[in-house]
């Protein structure tokens, strides 16, 4: 898939009321050996920085998911394979932060420092149009794809 093909994907599922790091990984479920419910149910956590707790974002946490999943080592005494894995996530987080100026969630959204509300926020219009994580959902899915593809 082009990269641009596969943020517009990722931004679609966001929109459907999944969480960020839920949008970039069911975006790439077709590259993925995991039905797409268990790969809903794994991304779960890291929507809103981390269950809302405002750390890194959701969108570069599934990013990160997605490319170990896919190019990540496995064995405990691989230290060239953690070294290769490292240098790539360390690129792409450089690659969306170059967009976005962080990949940190509370500073994407200028919130104040600490954790938020554990409510989810409703999906209102107003939602959409106030935060960048459609924007940076699509980014994350657009890098990953280019480094998967490079």
């Amino acid at each position: 898939m082009k990269p641009a093909e596969r943020a517009a994907k990722a931004a679609e599922i966001f929109e459907e009321g999944y969480n960020c790091a839920q949008s970039v990984v069911l975006a790439f479920a077709d590259e993925l050996e995991i039905e797409p419910k268990t790969l809903a149910k794994l991304a779960s956590s890291f929507g809103g920085g981390m269950g809302r707790l405002r750390e890194v974002c959701g969108a570069v946490s599934g990013m990160f998911l997605v490319y170990g999943m896919l190019q990540g080592y496995s064995e405990a005494g691989d230290t060239e394979g953690k070294k290769k894995q490292y240098k790539e996530i360390q690129a792409m987080a450089a690659a969306f932060e170059k967009k976005h100026g962080s990949i940190v969630c509370r500073e994407l959204l200028k919130k104040p420092e600490g954790p938020d509300s554990y409510e989810p926020a409703a999906r209102t219009d107003n939602y959409y149009a106030s935060r960048p994580c459609t924007r940076c959902v699509a980014d994350a899915a657009e890098i990953l794809e280019s480094f998967l593809r490079k």
